[in-house]
């Protein structure tokens, strides 16, 4: 597997596409904290970051008791 680097050992979802794994990659967004530092609509007009990557995303920032800023 070659894109394996781009689900290093972090609290993202795996299971994501890769056009957004390599979109949070390519923004140096490596874990759910940093994530948690956007809005939703700045993570939303990341290029690469699509309708069905929002919600697994939303999931896991719940999860860990984190949300997108306002």
């Amino acid at each position: 597997m070659m894109n394996k680097k781009l689900t290093s050992p972090n609290d993202i979802p795996s299971h994501l596409s890769q056009p957004a794994l390599r979109a949070l990659a390519n923004a140096g967004l490596t874990n759910l904290e940093q994530i948690s530092k956007l809005s939703l609509k700045e993570f939303k007009n990341l290029h690469g970051i699509g309708p069905g990557t929002v919600k697994p995303i939303q999931e896991a920032l719940k999860a860990k008791g984190l949300s997108f800023t306002e």
